[in-house]
């Protein structure tokens, strides 16, 4: 598959105005997050917010996460909590998106909230993207860049893959791979306890640490209103099938492995996430790795189990979601 190398251009001052200059004129911009790769768009221009949707094949229902440089940036967009203010303390700049009512007198289109009075909000570890979200001086949706329900991506190459038939993202600003390769944790925070919408990187036992709750689940697992990405039942699919929990390896299938492999017949297509069972390791390989074996054409991956302790949680989570039924 030939990718579109032309609109792939590093971080720099050049891509930043470039970027700048897109965003201003309705276009999307692909960049690199410590988490992964943002498709993004002026948050206040719902035309603009319509190509993320269109290009990604997403439903509209799903609500979108906006990007800001700071904390105070965030939180003049929406209605702060002490719970919140605690979060954003401890994890801003980071991989928390916090979810909380608006009050964000217009500068977010309905769109990006699939019209809820809630509006989830990030403000990214990466110091080259908060660079770009401060130069362009609005707040920016993004969602990962790849087509809805599919793989994330984690490095500048897998967004072209993903687009290279679309005319949008315009341009693609390579920050190298993501540091940390899975979605933000996402916590509805407008009250005294945390509710975690979406595991990520920053744990639960983090999160009690920090507020001394330990984070409550919704009452729904696949609400009928979404309050943020990540809830759909069936979400960051390979086109491969994978079969989770493996021990043993079937004829024809792919292996993800972590800690010990197990035998694999010869020129089985294989990847291990982290040999030494690292977790960390493992997260930040996770999407790269199944990007590579879903390449390899087969149609089934195994995929060895994965602990669901710490990080594990939010492996498991998005594990599971790939392998869910699609509909």
């Amino acid at each position: 598959m030939t990718l579109n190398l032309t609109r792939i251009q590093p971080l720099d001052d050049d891509s930043i105005s470039a970027a700048v200059t897109l965003w201003q004129q309705g276009h999307l911009v692909a960049f690199g997050t410590e988490t992964v790769y943002g498709l993004g768009a002026d948050a206040g221009n719902a035309l603009a917010v319509t190509h993320i949707f269109k290009t990604k094949n997403r439903p509209e229902f799903n609500p979108l996460i906006s990007h800001l440089p700071d904390q105070d940036s965030a939180f003049g967009l929406a209605m702060r909590t002490t719970l919140a203010e605690q979060l954003a303390e401890a994890f801003w700049p980071g991989p928390m998106t916090l979810v909380l009512n608006r009050q964000d007198h217009g500068q977010i289109a309905d769109l990006v909230t699939a019209g809820l009075d809630s509006l989830a909000l990030r403000v990214p570890g990466h110091a080259g993207a908060r660079e770009l979200l401060k130069a362009v001086g609005t707040p920016i949706a993004a969602p990962s860049a790849n087509s809805s329900g599919r793989l994330s991506p984690t490095t500048a190459d897998h967004v072209a893959d993903s687009f290279h038939h679309h005319s949008e993202p315009r341009l693609i600003i390579d920050t190298g791979p993501c540091q940390k390769g899975l979605e933000s944790t996402i916590i509805d925070a407008r009250g005294e306890a945390p509710i975690l919408l979406r595991p990520g990187s920053v744990t639960a036992d983090m999160i009690k640490d920090v507020t001394g709750y330990l984070p409550l689940l919704p009452e729904h697992k696949n609400p009928p209103q979404l309050l943020s990405p990540g809830q759909l039942a069936s979400h960051y699919a390979p086109r491969a099938q994978l079969r989770l929990n493996a021990t043993t390896i079937h004829e024809g299938e792919a292996w993800l492995g972590f800690g010990t492999d197990p035998i694999l017949p010869p020129d089985t297509p294989a990847a291990n996430l982290s040999p030494d069972g690292n977790l960390d390791e493992a997260a930040s390989q996770f999407f790269s790795l199944l990007h590579q074996l879903d390449a390899t054409g087969v149609k089934t991956i195994a995929v060895a189990a994965i602990p669901e302790t710490g990080l594990g949680v939010a492996i498991h989570d998005r594990l599971c979601r790939a392998a869910a039924p699609r509909p």
